[in-house]
């Protein structure tokens, strides 16, 4: 099975997530898309990232009802901070019927170099690359792409964190069930 990874704190997930990922399932020839929970990205230091178990069952309540979607906790178990390279070589060792590609914004792929052992990403994993108002979609990378115009909402994790903190609604940024759970455990509050 080819299957998309959508890397990502998703703290918390929302809308815009969603409908990315269900764009990759929808309009390519991927035939799942599984949100790779990070616990600690090495580019952030995010003092209001939620604990990564608490992120994973928000996903999961967010795609609840999709097939082709699904969470997955395997970076939980890898060294952290996790670096992508390493989740995509535990990834192959454990699953060697699927092909894996790495699901990416135009700005993720602007740094992509950076990344530990990025030649290694680059040379043996697709990249679906969702394009972002503001970033070109770099030509200078030795890298299989896809270019996707996936539909994009002006919608962010900190901007839906800001707003739990001022106490207003998140209602239609994030799945209902999401906002129930958000809300019943005071997540993003302090």
């Amino acid at each position: 099975m080819k299957v998309g990874l959508y890397f990502g704190s998703f703290n918390p997930i929302h809308v815009g997530h969603l409908i990315i990922a269900n764009h990759v399932a929808q309009e390519t020839d991927l035939q799942q898309v599984w949100f790779v929970i990070s616990p600690q990205n090495p580019f952030k230091v995010n003092h209001s990232l939620l604990n990564e178990y608490h992120r994973l069952h928000l996903v999961r309540l967010a795609i609840a009802d999709e097939k082709n979607l699904k969470a997955i906790d395997i970076e939980f178990r890898l060294p952290k901070p996790s670096y992508t390279v390493t989740t995509l070589q535990y990834l192959e060792e454990k699953y060697p019927e699927h092909e894996f590609a790495v699901i990416m914004g135009s700005d993720s792929l602007q740094n992509l170099d950076k990344w530990k052992n990025a030649e290694v990403i680059m040379s043996r994993y697709p990249l679906y690359i969702y394009t972002r108002p503001g970033f070109e979609i770099r030509e200078d990378l030795p890298i299989k792409k896809t270019v996707l115009n996936a539909p994009l909402l002006e919608i962010s994790s900190t901007h839906i964190r800001e707003m739990i903190k001022s106490g207003k609604s998140i209602r239609y940024l994030v799945p209902d069930a999401v906002k129930e759970e958000i809300e019943s455990n005071h997540y993003y509050k302090g």
